[in-house]
This record gives structure tokens, sequence and C-alpha cells, in this order.
């Protein structure tokens, strides 16, 4: 059973697409967001999801706070499952049913605080590279990027003027996050 950890709609149940996805476990996601919300990057922010699934990130992120969030996510009967979640926890997201890449790749995309990459684990080491370099392109100056890969995956090749802010390891699933270069903020918590 999925659902979300905390906030507005903490305790409510997740649907879960039937195949295709790997809904982030409620551990990960209760630190990863204990984190984001220690460095002030949940609240009031906006929050892009890619590859969402359920929309698990993304609905905790609103949950907590998020001023506005959009999940994005290819697979159509996921997308489907990500609204009515929405519904369900009557927390208001934007779903778009669209590649992660031909999303970030449109015209008129806003900006985000924070960036959550969930791919499948799948997804080759130069796709992921390609869909970072997209997303630094409609991050804030003191935005964040999280990526949660297989824990026998390599850190991202992350783009230039971003370094690894943090790298952490939950059972199978791996999650880094990485901010500009100049910012750099690596407290331990």
């Amino acid at each position: 059973m999925t659902r979300i950890v905390s906030g507005t709609a903490g305790g409510r149940n997740l649907r879960v697409p039937k195949s295709g996805t790997r809904p982030t476990s409620e551990r990960v996601r209760e630190a990863l967001f204990s984190r984001l919300e220690h460095f002030g990057y949940i609240r009031d922010c906006a929050v892009l999801d890619l590859y969402a699934g359920s929309g698990a990130l993304g609905l905790e992120a609103r949950s907590r706070g998020a001023q506005r969030v959009v999940c994005v996510e290819a697979a159509s009967s996921a997308a489907k499952v990500i609204v009515e979640n929405a519904r369900l926890t009557g927390l208001d997201v934007e779903v778009h049913n669209q590649k992660a890449e031909t999303y970030l790749a449109s015209q008129g995309i806003p900006t985000f605080d924070l960036i959550l990459i969930d791919p499948p684990y799948a997804l080759s080491e130069d796709d992921l590279s390609l869909v970072l370099g997209l997303a630094v392109m409609h991050l804030a100056d003191d935005g964040m990027l999280v990526v949660e890969r297989d824990k026998k995956s390599p850190e991202p090749l992350w783009p230039a003027g971003y370094e690894l802010d943090d790298d952490r390891k939950w059972g199978d699933t791996r999650v880094w996050s990485a901010i500009r270069s100049e910012i750099g903020h690596n407290i331990e918590i």
C-alpha cells in the first residue's frame, strides 16, 4: 500500500499503476522530504515530478505545502492514476501525459525550485544526462535536482555548473541531489 506520508493529505492511500512503475517507498519519501523541507525546497515552492508514475512524489510535495506541482508521465494509464490520486487526496497537481524530454523541450515551461527525476531503472545514463541537461534550463538559480535510481547505478553526470549536494541509499534505492556549484550547502541532518 502506498500512501501520502505527511502534510494536509498525510495517511491517504494512493493507487498505483498495475505495471510499469516503481513507487518510491514511504521510508525513502519520508527521509527525502524531511531533508528537502529542512533546506526550504517544499513549502511555497514550484515542484516538477518527472517520470511521475503514481504521482507519489509530486503529491507528497503538494501535501507538504508546495505552491505548484507538475507531474509528467509518458504512460497514459499511469497519468490517469495520477489524476485519480489527486482527486482522492484533494491535492491540486497539473498532469502532463508525455515523455519527460518532450515536456522539457516545450515552449513556455515555467521555472521550478525543485525537479524530482525518478526514471525507470532501465533508462540509460545517456538518456538521463539528456533529461538533466534539459531540466536545468527550467530550474531556478537556487533550485535543486533530485535523481532516484537503483543503488548500483553510477552517480548521474550533472550538467556543467552543477555539483553533487547529497548522496543517500535506502535499501535498493539511491538518491542524489545536485545544486549550482556556487550554492553549496551539503549539511548532514
